[in-house]
């Protein structure tokens, strides 16, 4: 059977296009997917898009179902919401996330999909990637009852973490961003508001998630003594200046990483990549993650889309793709 299917493929940095693709055959334990709607990951893929990816990171940048090479041509994505049309019994007609990018159908092991429980709407699927990365976050971050903590940065890791904080006995959560108009989302997800200016120091823990040196600096002037940054932000290419005199020292501040790709050490022993996502899956049946969501537009657009959003030209949070018809 002769299977096409359309992709969106970056042909250089700043040029997108759609293509037409030639799916392989199904093997035995393989999926056919129709997609229903896939997701923007703004930082990540507007970074790509620009061709920001620093060339000793282009292994570890590397989406799973990635085709060609950074800096371009290169088919890039992995928030993607689809309807199993062949496969085995127990995922045949089911909705699915994969890892996959922007395309109108594909070809993926059995094993590379999780079915969406059906209290998350296939729609609100899209945002299961990014709450993955906030629940490895916390793992690594590992807050307890009744920490003070400031989530600087109120994209869609920001937010995504903060919605998930909220959930925590006894914890002050703040969200903290530049942009004034980022208090309505923190409302929706039930979480206080600040500016930089006016958010309250004195954190066990600051999640710094803007990807700006300024919101990095403004993490470590909100911790108290021993409080520690967990630092989510990917800068690609960019360099960042950090203040570690003044009180760094003296206050025997934190500066950590976490790996978005894999597990906590702490968790590897005993759980995998899949329970991360399938629990990702499970907390988006809230409906306030819906705030999140906050543009769409149909495939076909979404080659001036991506341009307008690396281009800073498209605000928003999460940015949402339509499948209907294409």
């Amino acid at each position: 059977m002769n299977r096409t299917a359309l992709a969106f493929w970056l042909r250089s940095p700043g040029h997108g296009e759609i293509r037409d693709v030639t799916l392989p055959e199904p093997a035995a334990g393989d999926v056919v997917v129709r997609t229903l709607f896939s997701g923007v990951s703004r930082g990540t893929e507007s970074l790509v898009f620009r061709g920001g990816v620093p060339e000793s990171q282009h292994r570890a940048m590397r989406a799973p179902f990635q085709d060609g090479e950074f800096p371009g041509p290169v088919k890039y994505g992995y928030l993607n919401v689809g309807l199993v049309e062949e496969g085995p019994p127990h995922l045949a007609g089911r909705t699915v996330f994969c890892l996959y990018p922007h395309q109108t159908r594909y070809v993926v092991p059995a094993g590379a999909v999780t079915p969406v429980p059906d209290s998350v709407p296939a729609a609100r699927a899209v945002l299961a990637g990014t709450v993955e990365t906030a629940v490895n976050a916390l793992w690594d971050a590992a807050p307890l009852v009744g920490d003070r903590i400031a989530v600087v940065g109120a994209g869609m890791i920001g937010c995504s973490v903060a919605a998930l904080l909220a959930r925590f006995p006894g914890v002050r959560v703040q969200l903290v961003d530049a942009d004034p108009a980022r208090a309505g989302v923190a409302a929706a997800l039930g979480v206080d508001f600040a500016l930089p200016g006016g958010a309250l120091d004195g954190c066990d823990l600051a999640v710094h998630a803007s990807a700006t040196e300024a919101g990095l600096v403004r993490s470590l002037e909100l911790l108290a003594p021993e409080g520690t940054v967990l630092e989510l932000s990917w800068y690609g290419d960019r360099r960042v200046s950090l203040p570690l005199g003044e009180a760094f020292h003296s206050g025997r501040l934190v500066v950590r990483g976490s790996q978005v790709g894999r597990v906590s050490e702490a968790r590897r022993s005993r759980r995998t990549f899949a329970d991360r996502l399938a629990l990702s899956l499970d907390l988006l049946s809230d409906p306030a993650f819906d705030a999140l969501v906050t543009g769409e537009c149909a495939f076909a657009e979404l080659p001036s889309v991506l341009r307008d959003i690396a281009g800073g030209d498209l605000p928003g949070l999460c940015h949402r793709v339509r499948y209907d018809g294409a």
